[in-house]
């Protein structure tokens, strides 16, 4: 289940390509206050780095994702001519994805089960054990709070008066892979605790 989990959530090589767009859109804005050039700068690092997944070879799922991400807060920050509105979008998906972690848990159907039955291939197999429905609802807790992190301290930065476009970017870059290898390292902490269930009960 760990593998499968790392797996799942791109490794440290997939959150380094999500963090290298964020991090060419802010340091060109902060040395040249262009927000179209900044722009440009983060849609290019993420097809750099598309381009050299293609040439390996290997799976460009987590660039292309990073891709997409760029794209969206290219449109926001163009549309409105603010460069910190290129940050409102992932602040809205995370709270997005934290509403919905909480709201999978509640219903006993986490989302966390869904992330290892998509690499498994078995989507819902996890749910016949009641074991590792309760051990995937511990591991979507540790995978919301990074989540609620960023919401609760890049919000109010958002809010501010001024240009916070720096600050967001920092804040963005600090709590973005490195808050998701945390969470990582805390859910391979829980599933290292024991064995993880394999008997089958009745279903959760």
């Amino acid at each position: 289940m760990r593998a499968q989990l790392s797996k799942a959530l791109g490794g440290v090589r997939g959150m380094v390509e999500a963090a290298v767009p964020v991090i060419a859109f802010t340091g060109t804005y902060i040395a040249a206050e262009e927000v179209r050039l900044a722009v440009i700068a983060g849609v290019a690092a993420a097809v750099v780095l598309l381009g050299v997944r293609l040439a390996q070879r290997s799976n460009p799922q987590f660039v292309l994702n990073s891709l997409i991400g760029i794209a969206i807060a290219a449109f926001f920050a163009l549309r409105s001519g603010r460069a910190e509105d290129a940050f409102l979008p992932g602040i809205i998906l995370n709270a997005g994805y934290g509403a919905a972690m909480i709201f999978s848990i509640a219903v006993r159907w986490p989302i966390v089960g869904f992330i290892i039955g998509s690499v498994t291939g078995d989507p819902t197999a996890w749910r016949r054990d009641p074991g590792i429905v309760k051990l995937c609802s511990r591991l979507t807790w540790l995978l919301l709070l990074p989540c609620v992190a960023r919401v609760a301290v890049q919000y109010p930065i958002y809010l501010a008066d001024g240009d916070q476009s720096g600050l967001l970017g920092a804040a963005k870059i600090a709590m973005g892979w490195p808050l998701q290898v945390a969470a990582l390292a805390a859910m391979v902490w829980l599933l290292a605790r024991g064995r993880t269930p394999m008997e089958r009960g009745r279903p959760a």
